[in-house]
């Protein structure tokens, strides 16, 4: 292990003296890149030098207590000193082996988030309508930029579905969790007699795709222009602005008309079928190992009920590691720390667990 972090120092200090190269600065792609691999090694590097300075720090100490002629209170502190620089070393092993993890490549990614009204009618499209805003203040809160792609509203203001992108710092990593199958139980505002029915929504949270993640052919797509419509079918635009795309292979289709711009409609299409057909594939190859995605929180089938908001008891459930929180109002107004951080801690100790075995 120390073999491989003395590796991972020295190339962080390689790459800070080519990120001060005048070559390297003007090529825009390449200090980019470095950049983000600068990036990727700091807290473990960080973590390591502390190590190694703690460890340091422990020998001179034990030295120190080592010598006969050290007075009582000297010998009282250097103790203190030697408890204290113990017990963060075992603090800091057990930072390092989560540090050195396998990372998710996609983890530093934005995102392309969609919600659908499932099971529940009218009250399932207004589920959908909460968690989107739910997920729109907790991206606030993390101070990411969230834009809706496209948006199927319902006349009494639910959502049918909705394409969002999310950019940010590491937005993958923290809501690549949520997809699922989301239960709402409560008291609709459409039921008269005050009984709490239950209905879902389903969230999906695919990573978002460049150009070189996945190459999709463009034989492979079949593009078509017509009039974007609203209401009644009634023209919005004398020219046509929207964009039907479909995938041909796998029969995936986006259709974009959002803006009153054909190439802007085109290029929202594009982010949302790259994404679309690199989780299609992914999930197949996911598919063929079981025990991989049994193991691994949020990336199993997409229609297992993930969590249950129970409004009447201010409770909210995630069924997969048992977590339970007596603040649904906090939730969903945004406060998903508590939550994702569960979650997290859950994957690391499975993936500890299982380099055990």
């Amino acid at each position: 292990m120390f073999d491989q972090l003395q590796i991972m120092a020295d190339r962080y200090e390689e790459l800070g003296e080519l990120l001060s190269d005048p070559e390297v600065v003007t090529d825009t792609k390449c200090f980019m890149a470095l950049s983000k691999e600068e990036a990727s090694l700091r807290e473990t590097v960080a973590a390591y030098e502390r190590y190694v300075t703690v460890t340091t720090g422990i020998s001179d100490a034990e030295e120190m207590l080592s010598d006969s002629s050290l007075a009582p209170e000297e010998s009282d502190m250097f103790k203190e000193e030697l408890k204290d620089l113990k017990n963060e070393k075992k603090a800091l092993e057990e930072a390092i082996k989560i540090l050195l993890l396998p990372k998710d490549p996609n983890d530093e990614k934005n995102i392309i988030l969609e919600i659908r009204g499932a099971a529940g009618g009218d009250e399932a499209a207004l589920f959908a309508g909460d968690l989107l805003s739910m997920y729109q203040k907790y991206s606030e809160n993390q101070g990411w930029k969230f834009e809706i792609l496209e948006s199927n509203v319902t006349e009494i203001g639910g959502i049918k579905e909705v394409s969002v992108m999310i950019s940010g710092n590491s937005v993958y990593s923290k809501l690549k969790y949520e997809s699922g199958a989301h239960r709402v139980q409560r008291v609709p505002k459409t039921e008269t007699q005050g009984r709490v029915h239950t209905s879902t929504a389903t969230v999906l949270v695919m990573p978002e795709i460049e150009d070189f993640d996945i190459n999709i052919d463009p034989k492979d797509l079949r593009i078509d222009i017509y009039h974007a419509s609203g209401a009644g079918g009634q023209n919005v635009n004398k020219v046509a602005t929207a964009v039907r795309m479909v995938h041909v292979p796998t029969g995936i289709k986006v259709e974009m008309q959002e803006e009153r711009n054909q190439q802007k409609n085109r290029d929202k299409a594009m982010k949302i079928i790259n994404a679309r057909v690199y989780d299609h594939f992914a999930q197949i190859e996911q598919d063929k190992n079981d025990e991989m995605r049994k193991s691994t929180i949020g990336t199993g089938d997409r229609s297992e009920r993930i969590r249950t908001y129970n409004f009447p008891q201010n409770r909210m459930t995630d069924h997969r590691i048992g977590l339970t929180l007596q603040k649904l109002d906090a939730i969903i107004s945004g406060k998903l720390g508590d939550v994702i951080d569960a979650l997290i801690l859950s994957d690391q100790a499975q993936k500890l667990e299982d380099l055990k075995q």
